[in-house]
């Protein structure tokens, strides 16, 4: 599947909402998620197995500061034998928001981003991030 991708162009995949993987900076790794309802800019600092940091930068489909209530972060390797993790991320500032975890393997994970805008608005994105 990953090879289909790879031969779509960029635009493609993010019409569908699927962002490309990319790194930012050496030892580092970053996303970009959105849906009809918000966007993130994700960091994961350094991206290696062990105590990470993951920075989160939340934006309007307008690319406006979004400011949410609550932000969630769960991170899930289906091909290891680790647990889900989920940790509650600390507000940064307005739209700004951080989670420190101990990732305990390297390889392909699924980082989710559960976002409370209100009490009853939610938003739940996630993308595949590698970690080395």
């Amino acid at each position: 599947m990953a090879a289909i991708f790879r031969r779509l162009p960029i635009w493609a995949l993010l019409a569908v909402g699927i962002a490309p993987l990319a790194t930012a900076g050496e030892g580092n790794f970053f996303t970009h998620l959105h849906t009809d309802k918000a966007m993130a800019n994700v960091t994961v600092s350094p991206a290696r197995a062990g105590p990470v940091e993951i920075a989160i930068q939340l934006e309007t489909v307008q690319e406006k500061p979004l400011s949410a209530k609550a932000v969630t972060v769960t991170l899930t390797n289906p091909r290891s034998k680790a647990k889900s993790l989920t940790v509650e991320a600390e507000r940064r500032g307005e739209d700004k928001w951080l989670a420190k975890v101990t990732l305990p393997a390297a390889g392909r994970w699924m980082l989710g981003l559960g976002i409370s805008m209100s009490d009853t608005d939610n938003v739940s994105i996630e993308a595949p991030i590698v970690i080395k």
